[in-house]
């Protein structure tokens, strides 16, 4: 059972993760290191948040509850579908652009251990506004293109992970993309962009 001072502390180590990762990005993070600027023990690192993994697993899903999802916004209305989906998309997008090593940060967190919950918070607060920027379209074609969109972050991600692309040439190739997923679909989609 956590006392009285035990939520206060895990937001302290929280925070400390994030500074961590914000400036060292995932290899920063050291679960002493974070003891020492939350100033709590190492042991009540370990009893509030666990293991590093499930440190920086918590410490990304804040980071993305607040700098990401929390300023997804419904996309303009009379804009075509290409324009709603690249809204969307930017959304996602430009926090990481800004704080490069959060991306990282997230595509390792994601692929490690508790990752699940990652893409679990991403499926949930992206799925909304995917579906209305697709509003109209057949279910079939919504579906497909959700699923294709979210790989395609990861993908993209990834491959800036590990350096194959640099941080500028995320969001051309997501216009790209749904370019290619909208155009010529007037079967799927009310209205072509």
């Amino acid at each position: 059972m956590r006392g009285a001072g035990d939520d206060e502390a895990r937001a302290a180590i929280i925070a400390a993760a994030l500074q961590l990762l914000e400036s060292g990005g995932y290899d920063g993070v050291q679960q002493r290191s974070v003891a020492q600027r939350a100033a709590v023990s190492l042991t009540r690192v370990y009893k509030l948040v666990g293991t590093r993994d499930q440190l920086i697993v918590a410490a990304v899903e804040q980071w993305m509850a607040a700098h990401v999802y929390d300023a997804l916004s419904p996309a303009e209305p009379g804009a075509g579908v290409r324009e709603r989906l690249m809204q969307v998309l930017r959304g996602v997008f430009e926090p990481w652009e800004r704080c490069p090593p959060m991306l990282e940060a997230f595509h390792r967190a994601r692929c490690g251990p508790g990752g699940e919950r990652l893409i679990a918070q991403a499926t949930a607060a992206l799925r909304p506004p995917i579906r209305a920027a697709l509003d109209g379209a057949s279910p079939g074609y919504v579906a497909d293109v959700e699923l294709l969109l979210l790989n395609l972050l990861y993908a993209v991600f990834g491959r800036y992970a590990d350096g194959e692309i640099g941080i500028t040439d995320i969001l051309p190739i997501l216009d790209r993309a749904t370019l290619r997923l909208t155009a010529d679909n007037t079967a799927a989609l009310p209205s072509s962009s």
